[in-house]
C-alpha cells in the first residue's frame, strides 16, 4: 500500500463517510486535531488533495470518491485476512457452508455426503458448518471472511469470487389457492401487475428491479419461510420460488402455477477467488458432480 497504514484508511473512510470531522473523530473515539493532521499528511504522501473543506462543510474531490472505494476494498481484505486467519488457527477449523435456508435445489444432502466420502485413505473430513442466512448475505459473507464456500442463486456480485454453475430450473408463482389467478394453468408478468414481491418489488417485473419499500413494508431478509407462506395464503403479496421449494413445500392454502416469461433460478457454488483450501475445492467438487447427477436424473 505504498507506504499507507490501515489505520490512514479507516481513518479517511470514516471522514468520507460522515463529511464531518467532528462526527468522524467522535465515531473513531479521538479528539478532532490528530484526525485532522492524520488527513493532512494522507493527502501529502499521496500528492493529492481527497477532501475539499470550508467553514461550512466537507465534500468529496475526484480523487477522493477513487480513493474512498479502494480503501473500502482494503479495509475489506484486512478484516477479512483477521478473520480466516482466526479460523484456519482454531484447533478444528471445519467448513463453513454460507446458504438461504431450502434454496439448495435439494442438493445439500447429496453434496455433504459426497463431501464426506472424498475423504479417503484414512483422512478425516473437516467438520461442516451450515451458516444460514437471508437473501444476498452470502456473497458478502465470503468477501468477509465468515463463510469459505457458498450455495446461491444468480445473480449477485461476484468481485473477488470465483462460481461454477450447478443446477438451473423454473421458478413459479405462489399465489393463495383462493386466487382468481390460481384458475389457470400458466401465466405471464404481465397478469401479476399490481402485485408485489416479499422485497415490495412489483412482481410484474419479474425480481429483476431493485425494491422501493414503502413505509411499512417488509424486507425479504426480515421473513422467513413460514412467513412469507402466511402472508402469501393471506393475498399480502405474492412469490417467484424455485421449483425445488415449491416441490418440498406443498401448501393446500397456496397455489403454484407457471409464468411462462418468468426468468428460471440458477444455483452456484462460490467461493474466494483466492482460497487455496483443499476443504473448499473439495466441496465444489462435490457439489459439481452430484448437480451433474441430477440434472442426468431430470430433476
Amino acid at each position: 500500500m505504498s507506504g499507507l497504514e490501515v489505520r490512514q484508511l479507516r481513518y479517511f473512510v470514516a471522514v468520507a463517510e460522515e463529511l464531518h470531522f467532528g462526527r468522524a473523530a467522535e465515531r473513531l473515539g479521538m479528539a478532532q486535531p490528530p484526525l485532522s493532521r492524520a488527513i493532512r499528511d494522507l493527502e501529502r504522501r499521496l500528492g493529492v488533495r481527497l477532501l475539499e473543506r470550508t467553514t461550512r462543510q466537507v465534500a468529496l474531490t475526484a480523487p477522493g470518491e477513487v480513493f474512498l472505494r479502494d480503501a473500502r476494498t482494503a479495509l475489506d481484505a484486512v478484516t477479512a485476512a483477521e478473520r480466516r486467519a482466526r479460523h484456519a488457527g482454531r484447533p478444528e477449523p471445519g467448513l463453513r457452508v454460507a446458504l438461504k435456508a431450502d434454496y439448495d435445489a435439494g442438493l445439500l444432502p447429496g453434496i455433504l455426503a459426497a463431501f464426506q466420502a472424498s475423504f479417503r485413505d484414512g483422512a478425516t473430513a473437516p467438520p461442516v458448518e451450515l451458516l444460514m442466512g437471508g437473501k444476498g448475505e452470502q456473497a458478502p459473507a465470503l468477501r468477509e471472511g465468515s463463510a469459505d464456500v457458498a450455495l446461491l442463486p444468480l445473480p449477485f456480485d461476484d468481485r473477488g469470487l470465483d462460481r461454477e454453475p450447478l443446477l438451473t430450473e423454473p421458478r413459479l408463482v405462489a399465489l393463495p389457492a383462493d386466487d382468481p389467478l390460481a384458475a389457470r394453468s400458466r401465466l405471464c408478468l404481465a397478469d401479476l401487475a399490481g402485485r408485489v414481491l416479499p422485497d415490495g418489488a412489483p412482481a410484474d417485473l419479474g425480481g429483476d428491479q431493485p425494491a422501493r419499500c414503502a413505509s411499512g413494508t417488509l424486507s425479504a431478509p426480515s421473513l422467513d419461510l413460514a412467513q412469507i407462506f402466511n402472508l402469501v395464503a393471506l393475498g399480502g403479496m405474492v412469490w417467484f420460488p424455485p421449483s425445488s421449494v415449491a416441490r418440498r413445500h406443498p401448501r393446500p392454502e397456496i397455489a403454484y402455477r407457471t409464468v411462462d416469461d418468468l426468468k428460471p433460478n440458477t444455483l452456484v457454488v462460490a467461493w474466494p477467488r483466492d482460497s487455496r483450501s483443499p476443504a473448499v475445492a473439495a466441496f465444489v467438487r462435490s457439489a459439481v458432480s452430484v448437480a451433474a447427477g441430477a440434472s442426468s436424473d431430470g430433476r
